[in-house]
């Protein structure tokens, strides 16, 4: 039986003291890592991210609105002539989260 935690009945019980436990998953910790290592307030398509990390569109989208819902990633659509877009960047909030996140990784790892 999981423990539901703050961040929904998906996050892991087990993200360890001050480890964000939204960004704990290991499928969002490489969404996040991956949108961190943009430039600034650089944007990525939905489709180059999802070749990135090598993950079906619909696993990627589920973890994306969990990001979105934490406040942690912006997703914009639009259209390319009558082709839909989707771009994601990281939030500030996003980049000091996941920053937080590694200081809080390298001290518990010593």
């Amino acid at each position: 039986m999981s423990r539901r935690t703050p961040a929904g009945p998906s996050a892991p019980a087990d993200a360890g003291p001050g480890l964000d436990p939204v960004i704990h998953a290991a499928a969002r910790l490489r969404v996040v890592a991956s949108l961190a290592s943009l430039p600034g307030e650089d944007r990525i398509a939905f489709p180059r991210l999802q070749e990135l990390l090598g993950m079906t569109a619909g696993n990627l989208s589920t973890h994306l609105r969990k990001l979105e819902d934490a406040g942690y990633v912006e997703v914009t659509k639009s259209h390319q002539g009558r082709t839909p877009a989707t771009h994601l960047r990281l939030t500030p909030a996003g980049r000091a989260a996941f920053e937080t996140y590694r200081a809080t990784l390298r001290t518990l790892l010593g």
